[in-house]
């Protein structure tokens, strides 16, 4: 393992996206940067912050058929979705490299080419390098509004503090893909996300033991009023609870622990500093894929052409 910068300083930002508008949700998202960048040298945005999670709609899909005003709400979100290398993607871009950080962001990806929606997360160096993670599998009905990953499996960005990579809420239930991060040496993990509830919380404190990572649990914070009025999902929406999703950011550290608060019903950012130290240290006993491992028996292969 590569020595690595002693400290990272850190802003997680549980906040609420401009529903299904991608021109506010880039104006929020920089100003975030911009208020971020003065404390923290690593800035981290949750799941499809551009332009929000659709949480409860269906868009009209039923077993076999599809109605015309769900097809409506759904142009409506592919409007909103925003190209890997558009306008707003390099709006983004230059703002980590003004202000020498590293960004972490979710967002819809629109596929210039096939136009495929899909949920993705894109790491920022101030370089300006970025690389590009499509989720594998989209959960339950996600599949009706995004495909599979089909190309950059497991992308992982070199910094100060060692590899960084990502895994898109549900993903971190996938082994494998969990496995295929720790073979490249991740200390930090992002989860960008949208899961509020229980379970997930001992979810993120097993998987910062098993990697003996940094775990970045991300998740956004919006209401039933945050929905903007659909064609086909009113009937969805006033049936949700009035805090949709409640968050639950937090970081855990490699040993297990808290290494910051972890924020409920309401937006916020937390800052946190990382003892960057404590990852090689923490593997002395358990390194996943090194000394703890048996290739002898078991291996992953990962196809990532």
């Amino acid at each position: 393992m590569k020595t690595l910068k002693d400290e990272c300083r850190i802003a997680v930002v549980q906040a609420t996206p401009v529903m299904f508008d991608k021109e506010k949700c880039l104006q929020k998202t920089l100003e975030l940067i911009d208020r971020c960048a003065a404390k923290a040298e690593l800035i981290v945005f949750p799941e499809l912050f551009i332009p929000g999670y659709p949480y409860g709609m269906t868009y009209g899909f039923t077993v076999g058929s599809r109605k015309e005003n769900g097809r409506e709400d759904w142009k409506t979100y592919y409007d909103n979705s925003i190209l890997a290398d558009g306008e707003e993607m390099k709006a983004l871009i230059a703002s980590a490299v003004r202000h020498q950080v590293y960004v972490s962001i979710g967002y819809s990806e629109r596929d210039a080419v096939t136009g495929t929606l899909y949920n993705s997360n894109m790491m920022i160096a101030p370089d300006g390098t970025a690389l590009n993670h499509r989720k594998l599998k989209p959960t339950g009905s996600e599949r009706v509004v995004w495909g599979d990953a089909d190309r950059d499996f497991f992308p992982v960005m070199e910094t100060p503090w060692g590899p960084m990579g990502n895994l898109i809420c549900w993903e971190s239930y996938m082994p494998l893909a969990r496995v295929a991060l720790y073979q490249k040496g991740i200390t930090i993990y992002i989860s960008p996300n949208t899961n509020d509830n229980e379970e997930w919380q001992n979810t993120i404190r097993h998987i910062a033991i098993e990697g003996h990572c940094y775990f970045v649990n991300c998740d956004m914070f919006f209401t039933k009023k945050d929905y903007p009025q659909t064609e086909s999902a009113g009937a969805e929406i006033a049936a949700l609870p009035d805090v949709v999703c409640r968050g639950g950011s937090c970081v855990i550290g490699p040993n297990g622990h808290a290494v910051s608060d972890t924020v409920w019903d309401q937006e916020g950012i937390i800052y946190a500093t990382l003892d960057m130290q404590k990852v090689p240290a923490s593997r002395m006993e358990h390194d996943v894929c090194g000394h703890y491992a048996r290739p002898d028996v078991l291996k992953l292969n990962v196809r990532d052409e």
